[in-house]
């Protein structure tokens, strides 16, 4: 249920051995850059209707250092991120996603399993930033309330009226 916020961009970037990765790749001299669309600045977009990224150079990787010591503050008051949509959107997704499982777990039975399995795992295809994003958080809410219609119409199909399961074929 971790999402890959700013700190974390900042972290893997910083911490994680990309740079001496790049010092292993590449010999001589070479410049890193920095392609990013954060959040704080103005945005065009592209072409798709994205926020356009923005390249910025390698005098980048001390705010990132600093940024990536700072990951103390997500969910604080004092978290400039969290004030975003996107976070916002990101935390309700957790809730959303744990009151989910809170549900599934209370039709849980052998029979239901794999239907449960398929909603429970619906939301690990949610990835990216921005509009890409926002789009599988879409599809996948869609998909589980699919699965969800799909496993209830199974239940009322085999309830017989009294809370109990009828035998299903006749």
């Amino acid at each position: 249920m971790a999402y890959k916020d700013e700190y974390e961009v900042a972290r893997l970037h910083m911490h994680t051995g990309f740079l001496d990765e790049l010092r292993r790749e590449f010999d001589g001299d070479f410049t890193v850059q920095y392609h990013l669309a954060p959040p704080f600045l103005p945005a065009r977009l592209d072409a798709r209707g994205r926020p356009k990224k923005r390249a910025f150079g390698q005098w980048l990787q001390t705010p990132l250092r600093l940024l990536a010591g700072l990951k103390g503050l997500r969910g604080t008051a004092f978290d400039i991120f969290g004030y975003t949509a996107e976070r916002r959107a990101e935390r309700e997704l957790i809730t959303w996603y744990e009151a989910l499982i809170d549900t599934m777990l209370g039709k849980l039975d052998a029979a239901r399993l794999p239907d449960l399995t398929a909603i429970a795992k619906a939301p690990m295809e949610i990835r990216g930033y921005g509009p890409v994003k926002d789009a599988a958080i879409d599809k996948t809410k869609a998909e589980v309330a699919r699965l969800t219609a799909q496993l209830t119409s199974a239940q009322s199909d085999t309830d017989d009226g009294s809370g109990r399961r009828a035998a299903l074929g006749g």
